[in-house]
């Protein structure tokens, strides 16, 4: 199965998810009228979790309404392993009630959401024998980590105009697939900056607004500019919103000098700022 370019985000089905979240979670019509809009547009691939509240019955029942299941490549994410469990035992009972709740007879690709639960890949590659999975790899999110899983074809992973943690990984990857989350760092890089909690963000996005283009135009044509098979994955609460991801993915990566610029005015930042695992943000 192929992976669409731009890939659906779906936490935002089953959380309040993001900083910059006022709505909350959608409604169940909003849903099925978000995935029309994105396989109208070509956004075939979905990403989901069972650590995303309900968000794989709502996907799954969705998707089966509208007629879209076989067309779907879902992926999902076994959740962190406790250390008392059988990694074995835990993960195919996670990904069976996975396939469960999404109305599912396989998933094309299951990643550890744990990057410490990489050491259980060989477990997790038994499910391809039994059909369960077609594809196996693992969520990363601290730079301690980001030498973990090298020999992983497929990688998610978080990378946008202020993270750079991440660069030389994307770059050097060969083979499978890399997604690409946090395009708009949960929707900071485009807040008012007055809302932006950071004021070295702040700074940093002025430098650059400098370069002529909207943030969000910027943004996501920046991680289409990386080389190699990459997917950019974004969430949406409308079907507006999609349709307008979709149209700025179609304007293309940038111009090769500029995103060496955009590259080079921003510098590795400490995580407090670009991780949002480690903020504590009142919203």
């Amino acid at each position: 199965m192929n992976f669409s370019r731009l890939v659906l985000g779906t936490v935002q089905f089953g959380l309040n998810y993001g900083i910059a979240n006022v709505s909350g979670k959608p409604s169940f019509e909003r849903v099925k009228a978000i995935l029309t809009a994105a396989f109208d547009n070509g956004v075939t691939t979905l990403d989901t979790a069972a650590a995303y509240g309900d968000s794989e019955i709502v996907l799954g029942k969705a998707l089966k309404e509208l007629g879209l299941s076989s067309k779907a490549a879902v992926v999902s994410k076994v959740p962190p392993i406790p250390p008392e469990a059988d990694p074995l035992t835990f993960i195919t009972e996670s990904v069976t009630r996975s396939l469960e709740r999404l109305q599912l007879p396989e998933l094309p690709l299951v990643l550890f959401h744990s990057e410490k639960d990489w050491r259980y890949h060989a477990e997790l590659e038994t499910l391809i024998e039994k059909g369960m999975i077609r594809h196996a790899g693992v969520s990363l999110d601290s730079l301690a980590c980001a030498g973990t899983a090298d020999e992983s074809p497929f990688l998610q992973l978080p990378c946008n105009v202020f993270d750079r943690r991440f660069d030389d990984k994307i770059m050097k990857h060969g083979g499978g697939r890399i997604f690409i989350r946090s395009v708009y760092l949960q929707g900071l890089a485009l807040m008012p900056e007055e809302k932006i909690p950071f004021p070295e963000l702040r700074e940093y996005r002025k430098k650059l607004e400098s370069f002529g283009l909207p943030m969000a135009e910027l943004c996501m044509r920046y991680l289409l500019s990386f080389p190699g098979s990459v997917s950019v994955l974004t969430g949406v609460d409308t079907p507006e919103q999609l349709r307008e991801n979709c149209r700025v993915a179609a304007l293309g990566p940038l111009p090769p000098e500029l995103f060496g610029q955009v590259r080079a005015a921003v510098p590795l930042l400490p995580e407090r700022l670009i991780r949002p695992f480690l903020w504590n943000i009142k919203k």
